[in-house]
């Protein structure tokens, strides 16, 4: 591993301590530049996937929080159930 592999890295892990450090939700992946993560050759850092995001320049990085993988707009289903009984349909 290069010097500049190794700083990468030194920084990517402090970046994940301090998120989960920080944060209840884990990190749950890790952002980078498509050159980037081309570059480097790594899948994953600590476990973690490396995601290819063109919207980050060269050199930069986001931790991704598990708070960011929920849906925001998930609705939960519930199932009704009741004992009376309603007719249904117009009396005639």
């Amino acid at each position: 591993m290069s010097s500049s592999e190794a700083k990468n890295l030194e920084a990517i892990s402090r970046a994940i301590d301090q998120h989960d450090a920080s944060c209840e939700w884990p990190a749950v992946a890790v952002a980078m530049n498509p050159y980037e993560v081309e570059r480097l050759g790594w899948d994953s850092i600590r476990g973690l996937p490396i995601r290819p995001d063109p919207n980050l320049g060269t050199g930069r990085f986001n931790v991704i929080c598990g708070r960011d993988e929920v849906d925001e707009h998930e609705e939960e289903t519930v199932e009704a159930v009741s004992t009376e009984y309603v007719p249904v349909g117009s009396p005639n």
